[in-house]
């Protein structure tokens, strides 16, 4: 054993739980993207989407208390919650889309959704890869690969936000702007939220490598 295995610790949980974390964050991008794309049985969908949000809290909270309870850590303390608080908002905007979209009565979606759908369900790929590979921190380089690939995914979102808004104030339907504005937003925040997972990632590298 060398003198940084003697020094850092070996407990892997905090490591298993970010990747549980992760899958579930992949879980919910994929149930998002089967929503908006075959929008039917809208209600039972959005219903297995809060249940994988509430998998979620419940492993961001494991992710804390096991935070408060471990004395020397294999990353930063505020790396830990960082990364912990960072992939729970991803759920939390993947959540609360659907469930707007149905509670505001969206018969059906538009190719602009489809698309924020399919570029929410890449990045969260991308961080279910890139978080596996900060368990052994062997290479940075291919950690922060996966984080240039979120940021470039959430600058295409950022052009699809832009476009749907355009199009949006071309109708005279104000209510139909006020709902659709709205998802569309959070529909690209939740990109926003990936890259902030990207960023949290990254540092982490830098800082371990």
């Amino acid at each position: 054993m060398g003198l940084k295995e003697w020094i850092v610790p070996q407990d892997k949980v905090f490591f298993d739980l970010f990747e549980k974390q992760a899958d579930t964050v992949n879980e919910g991008g994929k149930l998002l993207h089967a929503l908006v794309n075959d929008y039917v049985d809208v209600k039972n969908k959005c219903h297995m989407i809060k249940e994988i949000e509430h998998r979620g809290d419940e492993i961001a909270h494991q992710v804390y208390e096991q935070l408060n309870l471990t004395f020397i850590t294999p990353l930063e303390p505020e790396e830990i919650s960082r990364l912990a608080t960072a992939l729970d908002d991803v759920l939390d905007y993947i959540d609360g889309t659907s469930q707007q979209m149905y509670g505001y009565g969206v018969t059906e979606t538009d190719e602009l959704m489809k698309e924020l759908a399919r570029l929410i369900y890449l990045s969260t790929q991308e961080i279910q890869v890139a978080v596996r590979l900060i368990r052994t921190m062997d290479d940075p380089r291919a950690i922060e690969k996966h984080c240039i690939e979120i940021n470039r995914l959430e600058n295409l979102a950022d052009a699809v936000l832009a476009d749907a808004i355009k199009n949006l104030f071309s109708t005279n339907d104000a209510i139909t702007i006020i709902k659709l504005k709205d998802i569309y937003e959070n529909l690209e925040e939740a990109t926003d939220r990936c890259e902030d997972v990207a960023n949290v990632l990254s540092d982490i590298a830098i800082r371990h490598s």
